[in-house]
């Protein structure tokens, strides 16, 4: 009896414990994309790095904006975190400046805010992403930017 007790309570716990094993992702197995036009203006490469998974709400990317590249209008449910890794690029919060934003450079978006972001109109950028998740979304994505407001200081 102390066996198959023992032996249930082995099996009870064993399955708690294989599900609290990391995991390594090979960089081999993440696809990159060409961001879809619907969401991107210009050449932009999207490699998501992670989903969010049921114990983690986050997810990252890594994006490469060509020169001229950017993303629509959006805004994201719990806000997005940026990362320069290379190149400069330009950020913008409706109504507010444009800004420059260089390797090393961290932007904070903030839940809700609408803002832009992509390369320089002479110099690719590529930014990693980090973005919660509410409910089953990420972003929210609008209108595209126009030339004149990527273009305007």
């Amino acid at each position: 009896m102390k066996t198959l007790i023992a032996v249930a309570t082995l099996a009870l716990t064993a399955t708690p414990l294989l599900a609290q094993e990391g995991t390594i992702t090979p960089a081999s197995e993440r696809a990159t994309s060409i961001g879809p036009a619907e969401n991107f203006t210009g050449t932009a490469f999207v490699e998501p790095t992670f989903d969010p998974i049921e114990d983690r709400d986050f997810g990252m990317a890594s994006v490469t904006f060509l020169p001229g590249a950017r993303s629509n209008w959006h805004t994201h449910p719990r806000g997005q975190s940026i990362v320069v890794t290379a190149g400069s690029g330009w950020t913008q919060e409706e109504g507010g400046p444009r800004q420059t934003i260089n390797p090393g450079d961290v932007v904070w978006c903030p839940p809700g805010v609408k803002h832009w972001h992509g390369a320089t109109d002479t110099t690719a950028m590529t930014h990693i992403v980090v973005n919660q998740l509410e409910g089953d979304s990420v972003v929210d994505w609008m209108e595209p930017v126009t030339d004149e407001q990527y273009l305007s200081e």
